[in-house]
């Protein structure tokens, strides 16, 4: 889906986001901006800043005095839920409180918790290839790598897997309808929290070993969680479990398909895989994530009024020259990578052992199975709009199976 509003004429001064040339490239844009512009402003979604050079993301990232995370989507509807617990806590949370909720879900995502998750995430992967058949040709994002982290964080959260399609649904209607008018939203948002609603009274009177059963048991200050927090918390693990690890697998896979070099090289070197997963979640992280202006602030020059969305390209903190010796390259044994593909300051994704692990296994099981494979059609290779940037469509040609 692309934008509804106006096409922009200049990013410095009238950036969208939803603009079919950004979620097209986005990359030329941030560039052009980070030497002429840094700082861009547009009056859309009722007044929006966009840094794009490192120091300034990472700045606004880790001031949690002047800028408050309750708002994390860009759009005309502002969240209802105040500071600081937010309406999807932790991420929307403030501090104090944003600390206690995170550190609730810290031991259910600790490397330990999430590497007992391998062998099914890898199995998972295995039938899906095996779903292909003989075909010599598939679509590497839809057929794939779309249906591996919903089916994962529905199994820890103790959703049903089968139910992936109303997962991807919500996620759409979350990061890419967000210039529609503040009643479909809302409206889109009132569905799944009857879902999830539903699902929520059952695990209450059913308990089991799961996430949301987890959530209903877990206190903060001695009492137990209010169902907004619990179904907001369901809410956040569901959008950053599915649509950011999804898109960048199909990142991924996309990039090996239209670089050989890369592709055979890791095919050959398979001791590069881990660095290899760090370098393409920084060439090509999903996440560009938005805070609210809490109160009036000047940032290298621009008067940032209370209020204010302010976006946060962390793609583009990691491609800015300045922070990163050959930004733009994908350099696939690169050494020193202390990328923000998950975030910067105390935010940063309490997810990000899962999403590696999901990220690498996919990689490793698509060239155990597909060591030789191409894209066939940049042209057909559609890219997502809205603040989570991945390919929905990736056509390839199967070239030598195992």
């Amino acid at each position: 889906m692309t934008s509804s509003h106006p096409p922009v004429l200049d990013f410095a001064a009238d950036f969208d986001h939803m603009d079919p040339a950004w979620v097209a490239d986005p990359y030329p844009i941030w560039d052009d901006l980070r030497h002429r512009c840094p700082i861009a402003h547009s009056d859309r979604y009722g007044g929006v800043w966009l840094p794009t050079r490192h120091e300034d993301i990472s700045a606004i990232a880790y001031d949690t005095d002047h800028f408050s995370s309750r708002g994390v989507i860009v759009s005309e509807l502002k969240p209802i839920i105040e500071a600081p617990v937010g309406p999807a806590p932790p991420i929307t949370s403030d501090p104090p409180f944003h600390s206690l909720a995170r550190r609730l879900l810290l031991p259910a995502f600790s490397p330990r918790a999430i590497a007992a998750w391998e062998p099914a995430t890898r199995q998972l992967c295995r039938d899906l290839l095996d779903g292909l058949g003989d075909a010599d040709a598939c679509d590497a994002a839809a057929d794939y790598a779309q249906h591996i982290p919903p089916s994962v964080i529905a199994r820890m959260l103790g959703l049903p897997p089968e139910d992936d399609g109303v997962f991807r649904d919500f996620v759409h209607h979350v990061i890419e309808t967000v210039d529609a008018d503040p009643e479909t939203r809302q409206a889109g948002f009132a569905r799944f929290d009857e879902y999830l609603d539903g699902h929520i009274a059952e695990h209450a009177a059913y308990p089991r070993d799961d996430l949301i059963s987890y959530l209903l048991e877990a206190e903060i200050g001695g009492a137990h969680l209010s169902p907004t927090h619990v179904r907001g918390t369901v809410v956040l693990l569901l959008i950053a479990g599915v649509d950011t690890t999804w898109s960048a697998i199909g990142a991924a896979l996309w990039h090996l398909g239209s670089h050989a070099d890369d592709r055979q090289r890791l095919v050959a070197e398979p001791e590069l895989m881990d660095r290899a997963v760090e370098e393409l979640l920084r060439a090509y992280a999903p996440v560009t994530m938005a805070r609210l202006v809490a109160r009036d602030v000047e940032l290298a020059g621009c008067p940032m009024k209370a209020g204010d969305w302010v976006l946060l390209p962390f793609p583009a903190a990691n491609r800015d020259p300045d922070f990163f010796e050959r930004a733009d390259e994908v350099v696939i044994d690169r050494e020193l990578n202390r990328h923000a593909a998950f975030g910067l300051g105390i935010h940063r994704c309490l997810g990000s052992n899962l999403a590696r692990l999901e990220v690498r296994v996919a990689i490793e099981e698509w060239l155990s199975r597909f060591p030789d494979f191409e894209v066939t059609d940049q042209a057909a290779v559609m890219w997502a709009s809205g603040q989570v940037r991945g390919p929905r469509q990736v056509p390839v040609r199967i070239l030598a199976p195992r």
